[in-house]
């Protein structure tokens, strides 16, 4: 996981850094043994996009190996430093392996590792970029089981927001169109395989031009059957999703701020924005909340809320069924979708305060409680249209921070002790029922072996590199030594919501390539695949019961256009997919001196043939 850099000039402090570490003796007795738990982020760009180049061996473009002691390039284009807590608790007793990751088993000691616990693991599969092969009986039994499952819990992210429950995520801004299956190869997917995945570059768009030496927030991207929106800087455009014309704009009096990663059925979102364009070095506060018509391209309502007598600047904001929540450091207020109407806004005598919201299929809200040494993070499921708490997991105490990944089934990521020590603001991810609030189990993800990222975890709902689905979790390791041409690759693993195992199910990235996931597509899984130094990225979906990989979508090889797609990192990039067409776009605007005459791009969007 990479280090995130630090804000532009004109976006807001987030949080108060980092929570205290936690002490052992924090965790419920009742928890199971063994365990305790886009799209947007927010990575500034750096001063000048530049291209990568073949030669010395780039470990992150799957360049060939240089040796040990040649100088190596930075991972795509360079970044600012930015402190972060330092490595705390660390992970003692690893078994070493081709990725580098651990196998998962209860403790014994009923904590979980990482916290000076001895730490027992299992041994891993050997296989490494073509080493030894599992036996084939096994494979047929994990194969049979894995297909049991996801007939009985397959296609949760889907079939848990379509029917009775009503389609909440019909299009959103992790690219899922939702829908029936209607084709293709895959079981309970709605992307169809193109006959011919080699594709072609549909549109790019150039980058907004601002203020010499000024960085603006451009986030926001939302993919739906009829158009393709983007935000600009203070606007909201829709683009035709395959010829880049500019079907509506609405304007904004200032930048904006978040962008709901969810849309309604009606392909309606929310966003917040700063009420005017700030002076140079400075911020205006993100006070505005509006909901938007993606289909026709209007602004539904603008609202604002108060403490006292001065409007507060939200952090986070989500939409769930028929409500836009909103969180912040002086509590949480829900508005209706539709017509704008306040559903709650924060109570003054409230000593806990929602600090922010995870939307989609169901409404979650992290509730800060006690001071920062002592807090106490309440994950409770709401209902959208009351907020009445249905179900409440209690964290221990010391953690000061936490982000919804999902919020049907329900997973947490935290950074318990600061001991993610990556910047990456994940150490561990919480399975709690949603009905009962109970634990189900805790997974220990250490950031120097997954490459998962919550944005230093002080956004409420802002990862990416990870998907939940078939009530698994499905996680990408760091890249590790390949075994081919190019040298580095790295894998998804699989771990089980329930026991917090590993499933055994991996997806090779293949020999210079690394491979993310972006969401799910029923009970697949869509990955991005970041290409060699000379090859385009790939989409593919992987099926979710074989875990067969079937490409979707292969970029061209070209200079010119592999120096656009470089630039967007699947860590700090907004990567959409649905119906065989591939967008890519940057979440800052920002001019820091470009070189020579070369353009830098807002979105590159690309198309199979």
């Amino acid at each position: 996981m990479t280090q995130p850099p630090p804000p532009p000039p004109n976006q807001p402090p987030q949080g108060g850094g980092y929570g205290a570490p936690q002490s052992p003796q924090g965790q419920p007795p009742q928890q199971p043994p063994g365990f305790g738990a886009p799209q947007s982020p927010q990575t500034p760009p750096p001063p000048a996009q530049q291209p990568a180049q073949p030669p010395q061996g780039q470990p992150g473009y799957g360049y060939p190996q240089a040796p040990a002691a040649a100088p190596q390039p930075p991972q795509g284009p360079p970044q600012p430093p930015q402190g972060t807590p330092p490595p705390g608790y660390g992970y003692p007793g690893q078994q070493p392996s081709p990725y580098g990751y651990p196998g998962q088993q209860p403790n014994p000691y009923g904590q979980q590792p990482g916290y000076g616990y001895p730490q027992q693991t299992v041994p891993m599969h050997p296989q490494a970029g073509g080493g030894r092969k599992p036996n084939a009986q096994l494979l047929i039994i994990v194969a049979a089981v894995v297909a049991i499952a996801v007939i009985i819990g397959g296609g949760v992210w889907y079939a848990n927001s379509s029917g009775d429950k009503g389609k909440d995520d019909t299009a959103s801004s992790s690219g899922g169109t939702g829908g029936d299956d209607k084709g293709g190869t895959s079981s309970k997917g709605s992307e169809k395989v193109p006959s011919d995945p080699n594709s072609k570059v549909l549109f790019q768009i150039p980058q907004p031009e601002v203020a010499e030496d000024e960085s603006v927030v451009v986030e926001g991207s939302w993919l739906t059957d009829k158009v393709y929106a983007k935000s600009g800087v203070a606007e909201i455009v829709g683009y035709d999703p395959d010829k880049g014309t500019k079907l509506w704009t609405i304007p904004l009096p200032g930048p904006v701020c978040e962008a709901s990663q969810h849309v309604s059925q009606d392909n309606r979102t929310a966003i917040l924005f700063q009420p005017k364009m700030p002076a140079k070095d400075s911020f205006e506060g993100c006070s505005q909340v509006a909901a938007i018509d993606l289909d026709t391209g209007k602004k539904l309502w603008t609202k604002t809320a108060t403490s006292g007598d001065q409007p507060i600047s939200f952090d986070n904001v989500t939409v769930s069924a028929n409500t836009v929540a909103v969180g912040s450091s002086s509590g949480g207020a829900a508005f209706d979708l539709a017509t704008g109407d306040a559903l709650w806004t924060p109570k003054p005598a409230d000593t806990c305060y929602d600090s922010g919201y995870g939307g989609g299929a169901k409404l979650v809200a992290v509730r800060k409680c006690g001071s920062y040494d002592a807090r106490e993070l309440h994950i409770q499921t709401i209902d959208p249209k009351s907020g009445k708490v249905i179900s409440e997991y209690k964290m221990a105490r010391g953690i000061e921070y936490a982000s919804v990944v999902s919020t049907d089934p329900l997973v947490v990521a935290a950074d318990v002790g600061d001991s993610a020590g990556d910047g990456s603001g994940i150490s561990d991810f919480f399975s709690i029922d949603n009905k009962t609030g109970k634990l189900l189990t805790r997974i220990s993800a250490p950031g120097d072996i997954y490459a998962a990222d919550c944005e230093g975890i002080t956004r409420i709902e802002d990862c990416s590199g990870v998907a939940i689905g078939n009530d698994r979790l499905y996680l990408p390791t760091e890249e590790g030594d390949g075994s081919g041409e190019y040298g580095r690759t790295n894998e998804i693993v699989v771990f089980d919501l329930a026991t917090g195992k590993q499933t055994g199910q991996r997806a090779d990235a293949g020999d210079g390539y690394t491979i993310t996931p972006l969401r799910m597509d029923g009970g697949n899984v869509i990955a991005y695949k970041r290409g060699p130094y000379d090859k385009g990225g790939q989409v593919v979906s992987i099926d979710g019961s074989t875990f067969k990989e079937t490409k979707l979508l292969e970029n061209p090889s070209t200079e010119s256009v592999l120096d656009v797609e470089r630039s967007m990192l699947p860590d700090s990039a907004e990567i959409l997919y649905g119906q065989g067409r591939l967008f890519m776009s940057d979440v800052y605007a920002s001019d820091f001196g470009s070189a020579g005459d070369e353009v830098e791009y807002l979105v590159i969007a690309f198309g199979a043939k």
